[in-house]
């Protein structure tokens, strides 16, 4: 389960990023109490233009994110993405602590905080890439989930706890300490022990990775479960919030709501990190199970059965999209797994900007359960295309011996070849390549 923790560079990262994303959930907690409770009275849709603007950069930007993670070092690009997100969170807590705050000002912080993670995702999720075997990607991508959903077991329920000690703009200061971490980890990760980056020769940037995803039908199938369920049943800011205060809770009750769809989320991530692969067929009974959870959570009478609930939506959703991100990886030609990866970022992060609004006026309109029920019907359409394409595909058929039995081909083996790191040329990507294209 812990194989990629052999690899010095992972252990660093690995620390580094637990700290960083405890602070980034305390913020994000804080940051929605806010907007909710402070900068506005109880308007969700107020919140759902905030993570619209904070999400919308990655789909936007994604033409160019993406060349900049092939293109240029990816340490580099984050120790200047990780200190740019700490300067916006000081002033953030700068304008909470003065007083001088308004929702304009908010706004414009989160599509700052949304362009500066437009550039560090992809090259955050790349670097994973970069640091481990091609053998031990999916388990450091499923551990990678881990830590950020230890986070999220962690950070939400201090950082309701510390908005009602010491008020939102010390949640926003503990975070811009908790950048350091990362920082830190990337100045001490050894760029000798890095695997040989693959230089890709083509020169259409973005077009080319779009091409790719387009030339296959598994990860389009992917890309348009993941935006279905990303866009109508992964806002949980609004849900969780305006659930909280449906049931008289104040922000240590949405901290704690939070955490509890994190234990969830933990175990899911940490499951997937067992596995030895990632397959499409765990990505649709994940999807699956997320509908149904949603769908169940949407008629829970109190908080605390709410509660238990968010742990199967948690498991459900961390299982989907870490499966999801480590087939992604394992099985794209790594010269154009940068711009493969912002394709998929873009559809993570921005189909909030299209659901969330939705999600927040149906919020306003018919109240959270409605919203919730949205998003769980989104989710049971997502596994219907996933099992759609598994059938029509005709990669669902009967085993060659045995008559009551079907087997499933997901996808072709994956060939690991260990390259020279001087000598790592377009020959020895091509053989390194899990799933090739024919060149058109």
């Amino acid at each position: 389960m812990f194989r990629s923790f052999s690899t010095f560079n992972y252990r660093i990262w690995f620390l580094g990023a637990l700290v960083s994303n405890v602070g980034g959930w305390m913020q994000a907690t804080a940051q929605d109490w806010v907007v909710l409770t402070e900068l506005t009275d109880n308007d969700a849709t107020a919140m759902g233009v905030t993570m619209a603007l904070q999400f919308g950069p990655p789909l936007v930007l994604v033409s160019l994110t993406g060349w900049v993670a092939d293109r240029f070092d990816r340490r580099k690009i984050l120790l200047i993405t990780q200190t740019v997100l700490m300067v916006l969170a000081v002033g953030v807590a700068a304008l909470l602590l003065t007083g001088i705050m308004t929702l304009p000002l908010m706004f414009c912080f989160a599509l700052a905080f949304g362009i500066t993670n437009a550039f560090d995702a992809p090259a955050r999720q790349a670097f994973v890439s970069d640091m481990v075997s091609l053998e031990d990607a999916s388990n450091a991508v499923a551990l990678n989930s881990a830590s950020f959903n230890m986070a999220r077991l962690i950070g939400p329920a201090v950082g309701g706890l510390l908005i009602v000690a010491v008020g939102t703009g010390w949640v926003f200061v503990i975070n811009a300490a908790t950048f350091l971490a990362m920082l830190i980890a990337l100045v001490m990760i050894r760029s000798r022990e890095l695997l040989p980056r693959v230089k890709s020769s083509g020169r259409n940037g973005l077009a080319e990775g779009f091409r790719y995803v387009w030339a296959r039908s598994d990860l389009k199938v992917v890309f348009v479960m993941v935006f279905l369920i990303g866009a109508f049943g992964m806002n949980f800011p609004i849900f969780a919030s305006t659930m909280a205060l449906e049931f008289d809770r104040g922000a240590d009750g949405y901290g704690i709501l939070s955490s509890v769809l994190a234990i969830g989320s933990l175990a899911g991530a940490l499951l997937a990190a067992r596995r030895d692969r990632a397959r499409v067929r765990v990505l649709i009974v994940a999807a699956g199970l997320f509908g149904v959870a949603s769908v169940v959570s949407s008629w829970m009478p109190a908080y605390w059965s709410y509660a238990t609930v968010l742990i199967f939506v948690g498991f459900s959703t961390v299982t989907m999209l870490t499966t999801a991100n480590g087939y992604v990886q394992t099985t794209t030609d790594p010269a154009l797994r940068g711009r493969v990866l912002a394709l998929y970022m873009a559809v993570v992060m921005g189909s909030t900007p299209i659901g969330a609004p939705i999600a927040g006026w149906i919020t306003d309109i018919a109240g959270p359960r409605a919203a919730i029920l949205f998003g769980g019907i989104a989710g049971i359409a997502a596994m219907a295309i996933g099992l759609g394409w598994i059938i029509f595909s005709g990669r669902l058929r009967r085993h060659e011996t045995r008559r009551f039995r079907l087997t499933l081909d997901e996808t072709l083996p994956i060939s690991v070849v260990r390259a020279d790191p001087v000598e790592f040329s377009d020959e020895v990507a091509a053989a390194t390549t899990p799933i090739r294209l024919p060149k058109r």
